[in-house]
């Protein structure tokens, strides 16, 4: 028997990626067969995320601590509403705009945690040059945290321009 009455360890239950993946997984299916994506090819990773590359870069994949430099538009796979985006005129056009942001091509760190897991996994996939629309099932997203604009458990799509990588 436990002295204190509240357990401050108790959280809740567990977050199911396998179950969230499995629901993920038929609302992307039916995405995919509607939706009219032009693409040269379309990559299914096993984690579920879907990287249709709609323009081939050059040279070589990144790697884990390669800094990746890209531009993106992110929005809901669920109403295509506008979520996110490193351009301005899109912000400006799609009434998220922050005059307080800096809307720049964004960089990163491959695989160090500073963006989505779903991004770590897709732009290993890529390479420098590639324009691709990646689909991210919730686990590799925001999984059942609500965002600013993105509601818990979606399934988010974002179009990248992969500028480079150092």
């Amino acid at each position: 028997m436990s002295c204190e009455p509240n357990n401050p360890f108790n959280t809740g239950p567990a977050y199911d990626v396998d179950g969230n993946l499995a629901i993920d997984s038929v609302k992307i299916v039916s995405y995919l067969d509607t939706a009219q994506i032009d693409s040269l090819y379309r990559i299914h990773d096993p984690s579920g995320v879907v990287i249709i590359v709609q323009e081939e870069g050059e040279g070589s994949r990144p790697i884990g601590s390669t800094v990746v430099y890209t531009d993106y538009i992110g929005t809901l796979m669920e109403d295509g509403s506008l979520f996110d985006t490193s351009i301005r005129s899109v912000a400006q056009d799609s009434d998220i705009y922050d005059e307080d942001r800096d809307y720049s091509v964004l960089s990163f760190v491959l695989g160090a945690g500073q963006v989505i897991t779903g991004w770590d996994i897709a732009f290993r996939r890529l390479r420098p040059g590639s324009k691709a629309r990646l689909v991210i099932p919730s686990p590799y997203g925001y999984r059942d945290q609500e965002r600013f604009k993105i509601p818990a458990n979606s399934v988010l799509i974002f179009d990248v321009d992969f500028k480079g990588i150092d």
